[in-house]
């Protein structure tokens, strides 16, 4: 979206100056996030915060054999049964499968306002398309004006033309102010989104820290259990081993009492007893089988007993172990999830930090070449000032020399009028002298003789108006055609 200032002509007819400034619309990018972000899905001027979340998306997975059953990861449950024999270890295909993480039930929704904001944004930038374009129809009008004015209406004589620079040299500069305060602002936002930029790139370190924490720690909870496993299996071996063993006791012992009731059921003994002592031999032997039952039953109950308390405490180690990896597993789901959420905003944020910088970078560009036409404008204007100045100069000059010569003339023109003045009076004399002449001669006829000579004397003048003489007529002549040269000069400089 671009604003055209007012092309603006300079007063001396020549290349007129344009000025041109860009205002790049933010762009804006919507993505979605789960429950407990924030809730605006644009990017906005406010911080993304509790990016946590707090779903949990738990999946279960494992199969029980027997008496025994392990979670989803490595292993199959693995059962024995009461009869004596090695079990082998088998592994379920279904844990090999990816995970089925599920779909957000708010992802429609995010989508809706995440339609209709930008349906918003559409129709703002479509108003203001509209806006631009009317400035430009009223720029295009305002240049024809100023055109034709330009064309048509001349500044009057002796107006000074330096207030029309000053005003237009301070239209300039309101001009560089506005630019200047237009990049001021694009400088402080580009220096917003850096520390959003810089933000997220720290959390996204920060996350994947925790992810390499977590992975590191699942690999190691998950070495535990393979050995806590192969234990197991090693303790499970010696007791098949042991009950065996036992049986194999009880077997022997049951032959060798057999036997032993055998040889004592076969074999006669004649026994010389003392009369005073009487031995029952049969409550001896039971007795002492007795015992040896009693030993025996002793100690199969301290090892049943010791070998039912070791495998409960694996049974237990095993559960924690097993509801662990399950809580791991659900976390490093989550934490896969959250990550990919955040490397979209990031990629976004970074297309949109891309986009900002182009713009600013177009803006600048614009305004130094603006600002470069502003500078070339002003430098011819200043060329022109100067050059309008030593015109006025010359004028001046001029001036002052149609003066003096004006002065001069004037001069001339009152010592004309002065010999004139003079010459009248003179005449006006004569006249009177030949007047008072004639009347004298009227009375005295010898004198006619000289007044005709007198009369001969005297002459009129069309061009240069009554003269003296004869003698006198070329004065008066050249006078009369100075005073008619300088009269027509006089009327000039008047005029």
């Amino acid at each position: 979206m671009s604003r055209q200032a007012p092309t603006v002509r300079s007063v001396l007819g020549r290349r007129g100056f344009s000025s041109a400034s860009e205002i790049c619309g933010r762009s804006y990018a919507a993505s979605a996030c789960p429950p407990g972000r924030c809730g605006a899905g644009a990017y906005s001027s406010r911080s993304v915060c509790n990016l946590g979340g707090n779903r949990r998306i738990s999946y279960v997975n494992g199969v029980c054999g027997g008496t025994g059953c392990f979670g989803e990861f490595g292993f199959g449950g693995v059962g024995y049964s009461s009869v004596g024999g090695r079990v082998g270890i088998c592994i379920d295909e279904r844990l090999l499968k990816p995970l089925c993480v599920g779909v957000d039930p708010l992802e429609h929704e995010i989508r809706c306002q995440e339609k209709e904001q930008i349906k918003t944004l559409n129709t703002q930038f479509a108003c203001f398309i509209d806006k631009v374009r009317f400035l430009e129809q009223q720029n295009k009008v305002l240049e024809t004006k100023w055109g034709l004015l330009q064309q048509y209406v001349l500044p009057k004589k002796g107006k000074n033309l330096e207030l029309y620079f000053e005003n237009y040299i301070c239209d300039l500069r309101k001009r560089l102010d506005c630019l200047l305060c237009e990049k001021q602002k694009l400088g402080s936002e580009e220096c917003a989104t850096s520390q959003l930029v810089e933000e997220f790139k720290c959390k996204y370190e920060e996350e994947i820290n925790r992810r390499t924490t977590v992975e590191n720690e699942f690999v190691a909870l998950k070495k535990d259990a393979d050995c806590i496993f192969l234990n197991k299996e090693e303790l499970e071996v010696k007791v098949d081993l042991l009950r065996r063993q036992l049986e194999l006791l009880k077997c022997v012992f049951e032959e060798e009492r057999a036997q032993v009731d055998r040889q004592l059921c076969d074999t006669s003994v004649i026994v010389k007893m003392d009369n005073n002592r009487d031995l029952d031999m049969e409550s001896i032997i039971k007795n002492v089988e007795c015992w040896y039952q009693e030993i025996a039953q002793k100690s199969k109950e301290e090892v049943d007993a010791f070998y039912q308390t070791r495998f409960q405490e694996l049974q237990d180690k095993r559960g924690k172990y097993c509801d662990d990896l399950q809580s791991n597993k659900c976390e490093i789901s989550e934490l896969t999830r959250m990550i990919q959420k955040l490397q979209c905003e990031l990629e976004n944020v970074k297309k949109q930090v891309s986009c900002l910088q182009t713009s600013i970078c177009d803006v600048e560009q614009r305004g130094d070449c603006a600002l470069k036409d502003a500078r070339e404008k002003h430098i011819e204007l200043q060329n022109a000032l100067q050059k309008a100045k030593d015109e006025l100069a010359c004028m001046l000059r001029d001036y002052q020399e149609l003066l003096n010569v004006k002065l001069a003339l004037d001069i001339e023109i009152a010592t004309y009028k002065t010999l004139l003045e003079g010459e009248e009076s003179r005449w006006v004399t004569e006249t009177f002298s030949l007047f008072s002449c004639l009347s004298e001669a009227r009375t005295t006829p010898m004198s006619n003789l000289g007044t005709g000579r007198i009369c001969e004397g005297m002459c009129w003048d069309t061009e240069g108006g009554v003269g003296r003489s004869r003698g006198s007529n070329t004065l008066g002549k050249s006078g009369g055609n100075q005073v008619g040269s300088v009269l027509p000069c006089v009327k000039q400089l008047a005029c």
